[in-house]
């Protein structure tokens, strides 16, 4: 039997560890947003487009990406998307350095757009190690395992919520994404040292036949196995109707998750007046407690079940959203972000405990549709809420977040149809 490098906690490790580092990118333009839009002139549309640029790509990339596990492992498609998020931190870097926005103006408005979309393939991450992560442990595992990943994964942007604003008052725009620029070429150097693809990518990477390649994954302690090709991953989950379902969950809350982080620190700045660094800490309280709390979402839904786990945190989101929506006061307000947080986070967790459950054929597929175009919330959402801002003014800032509980309501009907569903062998497909 061939030896394999690494064990389940060291590709939990390293795959934790690289989307740490690329998942920053959601807060790339969110606590700096005040700063383009005063020096820029920006409309609160321009600014929800700002802000949700690094989605774009970072939910969209993760629907190929993520097939792409299925076929050759987490380590290459995770690599190449690093990598262009560190070409698009290089052109931002040199951009706010040689090109002052305060003199270029809304002529610099599109070249910041396309490079936070470049940025933002960082993102695209997520669902590169939700394979990776679930193909290293046995089903039993994987709700806690994921939750971990994701969990400390999504720390990052709470935690460049809080760092950035601070950096600008010491360092301005140009040292603070130098800084960046400094912190994402570590974080992919110390990616490609330390991760490692579960034990049937490594055998077939190295000639391997695969009847023997599967064998040999088994006796290595390996359940999930591949379905086929990166084509076969993405038709197989795509006519599984879960699917679809579990896409709506993930966009209400993932999608939120994205938007929120980068819409928070407007929002405080703007509708209750907040400092920079103010404004930068709610939201980083929001952000990492949304992330923190995955973590024990993962762990409940390996005992209550993912449907009941999506359910309950699906009616505390709904709260939190619709206090948010008519609070005119501050403590209120992050009273319903904690909500929010919690709510949020916790069904994240549940989603993808339901993901290898419910298509275990195609994970790598399913964590594609799912993780992508669940994320695209992130892009969607920011945009909208500045809708409401030009339309009502100020008090849009309050109002928008009925978007919030109207995707919740939704939601909510979806994970109970998930959960009364059952499972009946050959009724998930569409012919």
């Amino acid at each position: 039997m061939h030896q394999i490098k690494g064990n389940p906690r060291v590709g939990l490790f390293g795959a934790t560890l690289g989307f740490f580092f690329g998942f920053a990118s959601v807060a790339l333009f969110g606590p700096t947003a005040g700063t383009f839009k005063t020096v820029m002139n920006l409309s609160p549309e321009q600014v929800g487009l700002l802000v949700a640029a690094p989605a774009l790509s970072g939910s969209l990339l993760r629907i190929p990406f993520a097939a792409w596990v299925d076929t050759t492992g987490g380590r290459k498609p995770f690599l190449i998307l690093l990598g262009l998020s560190l070409t698009g931190m290089v052109g931002l870097t040199l951009v706010v350095n040689l090109l002052d926005p305060a003199h270029a103006g809304s002529s610099l408005y599109p070249l910041l757009l396309f490079l936070g979309v470049l940025c933002g393939c960082g993102i695209a991450t997520f669902s590169v190690g939700i394979g990776q992560v679930s193909y290293w442990f046995t089903m039993e595992h994987q709700g806690q395992a994921l939750g971990i990943f994701a969990g400390v994964g999504n720390l990052a942007p709470g935690a460049f919520s809080f760092l950035l604003p601070i950096a600008l008052t010491q360092l301005r725009l140009g040292g603070s994404y130098l800084l960046w620029l400094l912190f994402l070429t570590v974080g992919t150097l110390l990616y490609l040292a330390t991760a490692r693809n579960a034990p049937y990518f490594q055998l077939v990477a190295r000639g391997v036949p695969e009847a023997e390649a599967r064998r040999e994954a088994r006796e290595h302690g390996q359940q999930l196995l591949p379905a086929g090709s990166l084509r076969e991953s993405l038709l197989l989950s795509a006519r599984t109707w879960k699917t679809w379902l579990l896409v709506a969950l993930y966009f209400t809350t993932f999608g939120g998750f994205m938007a929120l982080t980068a819409w928070f620190p407007t929002y405080w700045q703007s509708y209750y007046s907040a400092s920079v660094v103010v404004a930068g800490g709610l939201t980083a309280l929001y952000s990492i407690l949304a992330s923190a709390i995955r973590i024990f979402g993962g762990v409940v839904a390996d005992h209550l079940g993912g449907e009941n786990t999506a359910i309950a945190s699906l009616l505390l989101m709904l709260l939190g959203a619709l206090l948010l929506t008519f609070s005119t006061s501050f403590s209120l307000s992050i009273l319903a972000e904690v909500l929010l947080a919690v709510g949020m986070g916790v069904n994240n967790a549940a989603v993808f405990k339901l993901v290898p459950q419910e298509v275990p054929h195609a994970v790598g597929g399913a964590a594609g549709w799912v993780g992508g175009l669940g994320a695209f919330g992130g892009f969607v959402i920011p945009p909208l809420l500045g809708t409401f801002v030009h339309r009502l003014g100020i008090s849009g800032y309050a109002t928008g977040f009925v978007i919030f509980a109207l995707l919740a309501t939704l939601a909510i009907g979806l994970g109970l149809v998930l959960k009364f569903s059952g499972h009946q062998p050959g009724a998930e497909y569409w012919e």
